[in-house]
This record gives structure tokens, sequence and C-alpha cells, in this order.
């Protein structure tokens, strides 16, 4: 290996998704250890099929049944989508151990501060269908804890509750956490000069977060660290999309 070792690790890599990767450089793996401390949400686009159900809640797993879906309106599935999300939301405040009849508790939950104290099941914050042309319907999921395959069963799920079946033909995550596409790079833009840019617009906001979420009193200088960003002697972080094929 070269003097120069660049190691790196990224968060909740999937396959079958096109996906915001969050990569951290040198000393900033461990803010990706802080951000998953800080049981921030994730957004996603997931796009379902109705109609079908296959052994993986994949569009292209092993078929298992067929079913029709002439009876599904926007309306019913928008209504299923409320029961979800309250259901989870009902979820999130269990798991926060939080007294809601508090007055820091109750701002907590104005603020979207409310977070889960340990590791918890898949909790949806956020659902909306933002597309319905049957059998193809596209959703857009707010959550936190989640992985490929639960995200799969939940249209899988979803189906189920509209008296029909349903598959996963895509998923996309487009915000992790504070770092949206509009942070990502390029693969066409992986150098070490536009990496380093990157680490340097990124790190006060990531103090910034990072200390509202988990009181670290992280500083930008802690973040930035002169000459050499990457440097494993100072916090550095990154972000690129991935896109990623198969099941």
């Amino acid at each position: 290996m070269s003097a120069c070792h660049v190691q790196y690790e990224a968060l909740y890599t999937r396959v079958f998704m096109t996906t915001l990767l969050v990569l951290g450089v040198g000393h900033g793996r461990r803010l990706l250890t802080s951000m998953y401390n800080a049981h921030l949400t994730k957004d996603y686009t997931v796009r379902g099929l109705l109609g079908k159900a296959t052994d993986d809640f994949c569009d292209e797993g092993r078929l298992v049944e067929k079913s029709t879906y002439d009876h599904v309106t926007r309306e019913k599935l928008d209504r299923i989508l409320a029961l979800i999300q309250g259901s989870h939301q009902k979820a999130l405040v269990m798991y926060s151990n939080l007294d809601l009849q508090t007055q820091e508790a109750y701002e907590m939950a104005v603020r979207g501060l409310i977070r889960p104290m340990n590791k918890s099941p898949m909790l949806v914050t956020a659902i909306q269908c933002i597309h319905f042309a049957p059998p193809e319907f596209l959703i857009q999921v707010q959550c936190m804890h989640e992985t490929q395959k639960q995200l799969r069963r939940l249209v899988h799920e979803i189906g189920l509750e509209l008296k029909t079946t349903a598959v996963c033909s895509q998923v996309r995550r487009t915000r992790d956490g504070f770092f949206t596409l509009d942070d990502a790079l390029l693969r066409t833009h992986w150098d070490l000069h536009s990496i380093q840019d990157a680490i340097q617009a990124a790190a006060p906001r990531v103090a910034a977060e990072l200390e509202k979420s988990l009181g670290l009193g992280l500083g930008t200088q802690q973040l930035q660290g002169p000459g050499r960003p990457w440097d494993s002697r100072e916090p550095s972080s990154a972000l690129g999309p991935e896109s990623c094929a198969g099941h």
C-alpha cells in the first residue's frame, strides 16, 4: 500500500438500489458512527408494482402469486399509507422512552427531534404516494433503521392491505441524514481535489447538525483540519452516489 493509504467506510450499502452513499475518509469514519448514533432519518423513493408477489418481494424474484388490482384507487392507497405512518409514529414514541406530557418532550416532538434511545425495528416517520398509475405506484418514505429488504417488504405489506399483492421494482435513497443528492459527487468527480473540496464544504454543517442531534460540541476546526483533511489524524467526511443492480 502507498504511504497515503486512504481507508473508507460505507453506511448501509445495499444492492438493488440507486442510492446516496455516505463515505468517511480517515478519522472521518468516526463521524459515520456519530451519525448512526444520532438515529437520523433517511428519505427514499420506492417504486411498487401491483398484481403479483414474489419470494423476495422484488419485481424479478420468483413469482409465487398473481392477483387483480382493479379495485385499488389512489384514495385507498393514501388511506393505507396514513395508517402505516400513524402506527409507526406511535412506535417511535414508545422506543424513545419519552413522556410526551412533559414540556421538554413536547418541544422535541415539535422540532422533529424524537429519536429511539437504542436500536429499533424500521420506523417510518413519513410516507406518501407521489405517483399512481396502476399497476405502478411511487411512494416517498422517510424512515430510520431500515434495510433494503424491509423497504421491499413494506411494499408487499401495502399490497396485502389493499387486498391484492405488490412487489418492489426500485429503491432510491435521496437523503441520508443531513446529506442530500445536491451534496453528491458523481463517479467522474471521485478525485483527490473534488473529495477535499466536498469535505471542507460539508464540515461546518456536519459539526452543527451533530451538535444539535448529539450535543457533541464538535467544532469546525476539528472537522476540517489544516492541509490534508483526508489524513487519518483529522476528522472528515465525503459523500457520493452509488448505483447498484441485482438482488
